[in-house]
């Protein structure tokens, strides 16, 4: 009668099967083929059926849990949903900008940067949604003219915008924390000018094909854009367009087509 083994994994080669264990010294070069094949034979018998590996939950990195949601975005309201026409302008000008980053990265990258620029560590959180979003907003407190890029403005204050001196010098690695920093932010605060435009500057640095974690998190910046813009209460919202821009570019550009807008 057959084993298990061998109705699973029918042998390829005769082997001459040992009569007790003591015929064979593991701790011995085989003599001869045979005697090689029945070692290999043994070594797999004493294998266990099941094996756990032991791991440092020290070394694991929080929050890498990729939480795959297979809802939609919430529809446009009546009026609020661009045009395919103007989808398709956005995802042409984003595939340009992406590859414009991507020739001239190294020159960028190799661009001094002002000594007020300190940027955080890839695993320091906190410290990346203040550099982005900047203190008036990452302690509540915006002002009115935290959107504007006057040359005297404090971005300690108001943040840094994602230069291309400061992107260019993010791995894929950094790329996608800073996405989840930002996202995660997103899920619980409003949407401001800062954060939009961090997380186009991401978006256009995130290399495809995408990895599970940065495929989940981009459709959660679009279910997230539709939710609010869903909650907008008229078409002039400031808002409107780059919560457009957003959803577009999950859905168009990174193909995930069950998130477009569909034109009203």
């Amino acid at each position: 009668m057959k084993s298990d083994v061998e109705e699973l994994m029918p042998r390829l080669l005769p082997v001459e099967t040992c009569k007790t264990v003591e015929d064979l010294n593991l701790n011995e070069p085989p003599r001869n083929p045979q005697e090689y094949l029945r070692q290999v034979q043994l070594e797999a018998s004493l294998c266990p059926d099941v094996v756990v590996a032991k791991i440092d939950p020290k070394k694991l990195r929080k929050k890498q849990t990729v939480n795959a949601s297979l809802t939609g975005c919430h529809a446009a309201p009546q009026g609020f949903s661009p045009s395919l026409k103007w989808q398709q302008r956005q995802v042409s000008n984003f595939s340009e900008i992406r590859q414009s980053i991507s020739k001239h990265r190294q020159h960028w990258s190799d661009q001094a940067l002002d000594d007020n620029v300190l940027m955080p560590k890839q695993d320091a959180e906190e410290q990346w949604k203040r550099f982005c979003l900047g203190e008036n907003v990452y302690l509540n407190s915006p002002t009115n003219d935290a959107g504007t890029e006057d040359p005297g403005l404090d971005y300690v204050k108001v943040g840094f915008p994602p230069f291309l001196s400061i992107v260019s010098r993010l791995n894929q690695a950094t790329v996608s924390a800073v996405l989840e920093y930002l996202i995660n932010w997103f899920e619980e605060n409003e949407f401001v000018p800062q954060l939009g435009r961090w997380l186009y500057a991401l978006l256009a640095c995130l290399e495809k094909p995408l990895l599970p974690e940065a495929h989940s998190l981009i459709r959660q910046l679009a279910r997230r854009s539709s939710e609010v813009r869903a909650n907008l209460e008229n078409q002039e919202d400031e808002r409107l367009s780059p919560l457009n821009l957003m959803v577009c570019l999950v859905a168009r550009y990174f193909d995930q087509n069950d998130l477009a807008d569909k034109e009203d």
